[in-house]
């Protein structure tokens, strides 16, 4: 975590940066809104800025916004400063942090702009295979591509590749792909020259450039405007960056990491994603299996939480009841490791007596936890129906029943129940996308 602080740095916001050191994060400091744009344009990059209310917070947004410069805005004042936070707030600040600081509240505002946690827990053998890969190809050059669900730890996975790998002391610089409008995109990615565009009032070095020597990871890349895949894809041959507007490109030297929680394959049949693009990026691929397969990790996983949130909130430690590990265990987890920390999180809080019990351990709109079932199959086919939309079931079942009956239309819309000419409509449909359709009776009794 890179925190700017912009303001003077005599008591109370020099607590903050020593709060904030003391959690783990790099801080810098500025000492107005000028010094700031012109560091971040240099790039000294940030992850956030913690400014001083008295500064011109509307001033500073209006010119991250103008030179697409993406990066959080908090806003820090004395509890006396209500106009000033409201102001903050309306200009585009993300939070307001009243001084003197609160260690928790900070702590919990890095936390939030960090997004994921940086625990890195392999107790089950599916996630072992996965860490064991990891370290064969940490310390080589080649792009890896990360690949998992939503909330498995990919970027964690990322960080861990980047501490063992020959470019640990150097910046792994990350970029929310899908987090970053698309216009802004381009000029964050590869920096931008001075009259690039309106608002461009003097160079700005992007992502690429700040990790010359280290690491650059592109989270959620296949997020990423298709436009901008021929120039991602002349960086990551060429090893070369051409900044928005500039005449003469510029040498760099980084080890490229990439999330997706799509299937970039079907991505490239879609047309979607460029295949060319994908080779580059995909030359080792480290799949992250979804928390519901990692059994062992799931317990192991709310036990560290459990540790974690009781140390930040100053509550003391309780383990979970057996109660508790067998509901956690037995949960489907959908939104997989980020909503199981997030239920620990809340259990530690509403956890009154020795142990965290199962009623504690709830979803954020205060049900209980879900547990697994097994999953709904078709009777009489056998295929598992989870997972499916109503429209890939629905053709399935037309599809199949106009087979059963040789392709007699008529007959098939009487057995589905819908008129022929609503079959008909389905079909045309279906045909228009590419999906094969049985011949009328009439063509198969001629065939």
């Amino acid at each position: 975590m890179r925190l700017l602080i912009v303001g003077g740095l005599s008591g109370q916001l020099s607590a903050a940066a020593k709060i904030a050191m003391d959690r783990g994060a790099r801080v810098a400091c500025s000492p107005d809104v000028e010094a700031a744009l012109t560091a971040l344009r240099k790039g000294q990059g940030a992850d956030v800025l913690m400014v001083d209310v008295r500064q011109d917070i509307a001033r500073l947004i209006n010119a991250l916004d103008d030179e697409r410069i993406a990066v959080p805005v908090v806003a820090c004042g004395v509890k006396t400063d209500a106009d000033a936070a409201v102001s903050a707030i309306r200009a585009g600040a993300k939070e307001f942090i009243p001084l003197p600081p609160d260690a928790q509240l900070i702590a919990a505002v890095l936390e939030a702009v960090a997004e994921e946690s940086s625990d890195l827990i392999a107790a089950d053998p599916s996630m072992k295979k996965v860490i064991a890969l990891a370290d064969q190809v940490a310390a080589s050059e080649a792009s890896i591509l990360i690949t998992g669900e939503s909330g498995v730890g990919k970027e964690v996975i990322a960080k861990y590749l980047h501490s063992k790998s020959r470019r640990a002391d150097k910046p792994l610089i990350s970029i929310n792909c899908a987090a970053i409008p698309e216009n802004l995109l381009e000029s964050e990615l590869f920096g931008h020259e001075k009259g690039a565009f309106t608002g461009a009032v003097a160079r700005r070095i992007g992502k690429f450039e700040e990790a010359d020597g280290g690491t650059i990871l592109l989270d959620e890349s296949s997020e990423m405007d298709v436009r901008l895949h021929a120039k991602l894809l002349r960086v990551l041959q060429e090893r070369v960056v051409d900044r928005v507007g500039g005449s003469k490109p510029v040498k760099i030297n980084i080890r490229v990491i990439a999330t997706s929680n799509r299937n970039l394959a079907d991505e490239v049949k879609k047309g979607a994603f460029r295949e060319d693009l994908l080779f580059r990026l995909n030359v080792v691929n480290l799949n992250v299996p979804p928390l519901r397969e990692r059994p062992a990790d799931v317990v192991a996983l709310a036990d560290h939480f459990a540790k974690k949130y009781a140390s930040l909130n100053g509550v003391p430690e309780r383990a979970l009841s057996e109660a508790a590990r067998i509901a956690v265990a037995d949960a489907k987890w959908p939104g997989n490791v980020r909503e199981l920390e997030n239920a620990m999180h809340r259990a530690v809080l509403l956890s009154a007596g020795d142990r965290i019990e199962k009623e504690a351990i709830r979803l954020p709109d205060g049900s209980a936890l879900a547990p697994k079932t097994a999953d709904v199959a078709d009777p009489a086919t056998g295929e598992t129906l989870v997972g499916r939309t109503v429209a890939e079931v629905e053709q399935a079942l037309i599809l199949k029943t106009l087979d059963h009956c040789l392709g007699n239309r008529t007959h098939a819309a009487t057995i589905l129940g819908i008129s022929i000419r609503t079959l008909r409509n389905k079909l045309k449909q279906y045909t228009e996308e590419g999906v094969a359709v049985p011949p009328p009776a009439a063509e198969r009794a001629s065939a």
